[in-house]
C-alpha cells in the first residue's frame, strides 16, 4: 500500500474586487455590519463572459500541474468539487478533461458543497493508496456571484460568497510517514434544508414550474441559510472532526503546525482557534479577501499558506470543513 501526497498546488480568483462599500451601493448594508458578522472585507466576482466555474478550475489546475513537475499526460483521474457547475449536466469534471487536453481519463464530480474539497481529497487518497492511480487532479471551484440575490432581500447570504478556484495534484508516496495520514467524513441530512438551493430540482421545482409561474417573489432558486443554526452546528462539528483526526493518528492539539479551516465565517474560525488555544501562526484565514468560496476555500487557503512559507516539510497540517448537507470532514496531512 502507498500513501498519497500533495505535490502541487494552485489557485485562481477573478481580478474584479467587490468591497463591502461596493455592496452598500446596491443593497441596504455597510462595511461595519458585514465585518462584524463575517470578518469579510472584500470578495472577487467574475465578469460575465470572462470566467466560468470550469475555466477558473482549469487556470488553478495549470498552476498545480506545473508546480507538481508533471506533464498533463501523467494525470490518471480528475475529481471536481463544486455546487455551481457550468451546466446542470454534464458536470465540470469532463469539461476540465476536455479543456486541459487530457487523456480520456475518468472524471468525477463531487457535490458536497463546503466540505467538497476534503471529500474529493479523501476519494483521491483511496485510489492512490490502493495503487490504482498515481497522479490525480483535484479541483474545488465556485462561481457564486451570478446566482445570488444581490438586493436587500438577499443580503444575509449574498454578502458572504465569492468566486474562485483552487487545485491540487495528489501523487503516490512510498514513504508512509508522509502525505495524507487519514480523512474523516460525516453527514447529517436531517438538516439539509437549513442551507440549500431548492430549485431548479426535479424533486420540487424544476425550470418548467419556475417559467410557468413567472413569480417575481419566488425565492426557491436563491440560496437560503439559517445562519444562527448553521453557525451553532459548525463550531461543534469542526471541533469534533478535528479531534477525531488527531486521535486517529495519536496526535495532540499541540502537534498541529497549521490548521486550514473552510473559510465559512471568520467568527467560526476564531471560535475554533480559541477553543483549541492555537496561535495566529497555527491557523490560516483569508476569508477577509475572498469571502466564502465554498469548495474552493480550502485549496485557495492551503495554496496561499504554502506560498507564504507558512507550511514547511515535516509540518502536520489539518484541513477541516463544515457546510450544506449538513456535511463535515477533516484531513490530517504530514507535509
Amino acid at each position: 500500500m502507498y500513501h498519497s501526497k500533495i505535490t502541487g498546488l494552485g489557485f485562481y480568483v477573478p481580478d474584479n474586487v467587490v468591497t463591502n462599500d461596493d455592496l452598500s451601493k446596491i443593497m441596504d448594508t455597510n462595511d461595519e455590519w458585514i465585518q462584524e458578522r463575517t470578518g469579510i472585507q472584500e470578495r472577487r466576482h467574475v465578469i460575465r463572459g470572462e470566467d466560468t466555474t470550469t475555466s477558473m478550475g482549469v487556470k488553478a489546475a495549470k498552476v498545480a500541474i506545473e508546480r507538481a513537475k508533471i506533464d498533463k499526460s501523467d494525470i490518471d483521474f480528475v475529481i471536481f468539487a463544486t455546487l455551481s457547475p457550468d451546466y446542470y449536466f454534464p458536470g465540470p469534471g469532463v469539461l476540465v478533461q476536455r479543456d486541459l487536453g487530457l487523456r480520456t481519463v475518468g472524471a468525477l464530480d463531487v457535490r458536497n458543497q463546503c466540505s467538497g474539497f476534503v471529500y474529493a481529497l479523501s476519494v483521491a487518497d483511496q485510489y492512490i493508496k490502493t495503487g490504482m492511480y498515481k497522479n490525480i487532479l483535484i479541483i474545488g471551484s465556485e462561481l457564486h456571484s451570478t446566482g445570488l440575490d444581490m438586493t436587500t432581500r438577499g443580503r444575509g447570504v449574498s454578502v458572504i460568497f465569492g468566486d474562485g478556484a483552487g487545485a491540487a495534484i495528489l501523487s503516490r508516496e512510498e514513504d508512509l510517514t508522509k502525505g495524507i495520514l487519514s480523512t474523516h467524513l460525516h453527514s447529517e441530512g436531517q438538516h439539509a434544508e437549513e442551507l440549500t438551493v431548492i430549485a431548479p430540482g426535479m424533486g420540487k421545482r424544476w425550470v418548467t414550474d419556475i417559467i410557468a409561474e413567472n413569480n417575481p417573489d419566488d425565492e426557491s432558486y436563491f440560496p437560503y441559510m439559517n445562519g444562527q443554526f448553521v453557525f451553532k452546528n459548525a463550531v461543534v462539528r469542526f471541533s469534533e472532526v478535528i479531534m477525531e483526526g488527531l486521535q486517529a493518528n495519536n496526535l495532540q492539539v499541540s502537534d498541529i503546525d497549521m490548521l486550514i479551516p473552510h473559510q465559512a465565517n471568520l467568527r467560526i474560525s476564531q471560535f475554533i482557534q480559541q477553543k483549541f488555544k492555537l496561535t495566529d501562526d497555527q491557523v490560516f484565514n483569508n476569508i477577509q479577501k475572498y469571502g466564502n468560496t465554498t469548495a474552493a476555500s480550502i485549496p485557495i487557503a492551503l495554496t496561499e499558506a504554502w506560498e507564504q512559507g507558512k507550511i514547511k516539510e515535516g509540518d502536520t497540517v489539518v484541513l477541516a470543513a463544515f457546510g450544506s448537507g449538513f456535511t463535515w470532514a477533516s484531513a490530517i496531512i504530514k507535509w
